[in-house]
């Protein structure tokens, strides 16, 4: 691992585990061990940092909307409870739950970068919703749109609510939006 993959990373996880506002280049340098003057070198402002930890999203979402491209709906809705279930186990927050709070005090240009991703997410998960109902895998009456974004929103709140509850709690919600789709 380079030394800006590895400040990456370590910015990822601490804005996942604490938020974007709670850490500074000192505890990143501290836990890389390097210098927090070699963190310039890499990323001039943190809100540089802030911008590449989004962009790591977003490819890391395309690789895995490329992958699972030819699949079907049903594998394509595993995939993306799998990335909140790796979100769970990992102990972290999804990257939205944790940066949209801070959203009046980021700089824009992460916000624009969230934004992105957000619509790629939303995006996907549609699309595979919407595939799904026209093969008569998924059954649901409102848009897809819609549909998606109660999906979403409950994957975004279950993973930091199973934080203070039960991490089987996880399971019950990823398990009724599964019945609840596949219900005619």
């Amino acid at each position: 691992m380079t030394t800006r993959e590895h400040i990456l990373k370590t910015a990822d996880d601490l804005i996942r585990d604490k938020g974007y506002n709670a850490f500074s280049f000192v505890d990143i340098a501290n836990t890389v061990g390097i210098k927090k003057a070699s963190i310039y070198h890499h990323f001039p402002h943190k809100s540089d940092l802030g911008v590449a930890v989004v962009r790591y999203h977003i490819e890391n979402l395309n690789k895995l909307m490329a992958e699972y491209k030819s699949q079907s709906p049903i594998e394509k809705l595993e995939a993306f409870f799998q990335i909140h279930s790796h979100i769970l186990f990992d102990k972290k927050v999804c990257l939205v739950g944790s940066l949209t709070p801070d959203s009046n005090t980021l700089d824009t240009s992460i916000i624009e970068e969230l934004k992105k991703f957000a619509e790629l997410m939303l995006n996907w998960v549609t699309d595979f919703l919407e595939e799904g109902r026209n093969s008569g895998v998924f059954h649901f009456k409102i848009l897809p749109r819609t549909k998606a974004l109660l999906i979403i929103s409950n994957m975004v709140a279950i993973v930091p609510i199973t934080r203070i509850t039960e991490e089987n709690d996880f399971k019950l919600i990823k398990e009724a939006i599964k019945e609840e789709l596949l219900i005619k």
